[in-house]
């Protein structure tokens, strides 16, 4: 250990994403002496700073979809208040598809009757009506599914991260974790220039949190992260109210961001090491195609790029629990691409079981699913 500069906490977080601030702010609530580490010299440089994110109730499986609806009436809430302007905008989201597959659009529809969303099967010219820059040629139905919105992640993070703050949290940028041990009962994390101790560590490092696993001794759950690239171009359509398009097979997606101005991805998902991802070429130009194809929009030239990271567990349900081999080191890993908009319940989540408290309803129902001793063998 090389720290010199040593301190005591009840949790220290590792990663400053939205798991992490999230987390961070849940424990701080309960009285805990928090601090965060990142390793970045920005928060939420990654996977939550490049997230283009929109909250829908049918996104992911069952068990996100639980935290999503638990987490929904924080974000409309302003984060209780936390955040200095709204969270949400309305946004509908609709699932389009050529002939031949129908199969996709009913899978959606199911998705929707196990969250109580309201949803509508549409014809072409339905579909249209919402968006009229589809291709009639390539269009045949769609679903559109309402009470969708777009997430102002940057002040969502923000919030947790003020709220966090005012709960007595400290937040050391530029401090990546270099070792981790556990000695006399407690956790000492070595940032180099400080030396934590602590009863408790939150492995919340995205795309990294397998790395920090093995620093502390417990085995790897698994984690992979994936690619996902994201493009915008110009657009002259007054396109405000339109709601964000995807391909009901998931194979790209597009919406309005700000005046004259699209949002798009090939909505790939290239399987990849932890890094400081960058968008491709061959990426972005499958992104234009899958739009061109499916509209009139005739995309020739892009304004930016750019791209995050996804992590996913094995089973690509959340990781969120203590590890079952070592005392003290918790996972808040693998929320995949429902992060965002599941932040709130996780992070309650994470302060119930670390404060020894029985999760509320209906966190309750789903925390050994998502708990690590799930990947015993």
């Amino acid at each position: 250990m090389t720290g010199t500069s040593s301190r005591s906490f009840d949790a220290v977080v590792v990663g400053g994403g939205i798991a992490g601030v999230s987390a961070a702010w849940a424990l701080a609530r309960r009285g805990q002496r928090v601090a965060v580490v990142e390793r970045e010299a920005s928060l939420a440089a990654h996977s939550t700073g490049r997230s283009v994110a929109q909250f829908l109730a049918s996104y992911g499986g069952p068990a996100s979809r639980i935290l999503s609806a638990a987490s929904r009436p924080f974000l409309e809430s302003g984060a209780d208040g936390l955040a200095d302007s709204e969270l949400l905008e309305p946004r509908n989201v609709l699932w389009v598809t050529p002939a031949g597959f129908e199969e996709q659009l009913e899978a959606k529809i199911a998705a929707n009757e196990t969250t109580g969303t309201p949803c509508g099967r549409l014809d072409a010219a339905g579909a249209m009506e919402l968006c009229p820059v589809l291709d009639p040629r390539w269009l045949d139905a769609g679903v559109i599914e309402y009470g969708g919105f777009d997430i102002d992640v940057a002040e969502l993070h923000q919030s947790f991260l003020r709220g966090a703050r005012a709960e007595g949290a400290r937040v050391l940028r530029e401090h990546g974790v270099r070792a981790l041990a556990r000695r006399g009962g407690s956790w000492q994390v070595d940032t180099g220039e400080r030396l934590l101790s602590c009863a408790t560590v939150v492995n919340a490092a995205g795309a990294w949190a397998d790395e920090v696993a093995r620093m502390a001794g417990a085995p790897p759950v698994g984690l992979q992260p994936y690619r996902r690239t994201v493009f915008t171009f110009a657009s002259h359509f007054e396109s405000a109210s339109w709601p964000l398009v995807v391909g009901a097979d998931e194979s790209f997606y597009f919406k309005p961001e700000g005046a004259g101005q699209f949002v798009a991805s090939p909505a790939d998902e290239a399987p990849i090491e932890p890094c400081d991802v960058k968008p491709r070429e061959i990426d972005v130009a499958a992104g234009i195609e899958a739009v061109n194809r499916a509209t009139i929009l005739d995309v020739r030239s892009v304004r930016s790029t750019w791209a995050g990271l996804r992590t996913f567990a094995p089973d690509r349900i959340p990781v969120v629990g203590f590890d079952p081999g070592e005392p003290g080191f918790f996972w808040c890993a693998g929320q995949g691409g429902t992060g965002i908009q599941t932040s709130r319940a996780i992070a309650s989540l994470v302060a119930d079981l670390i404060s020894g408290e029985t999760p509320a309803p209906p966190l309750d129902s789903i925390a050994s699913e998502l708990s690590p001793q799930r990947f015993l063998k």
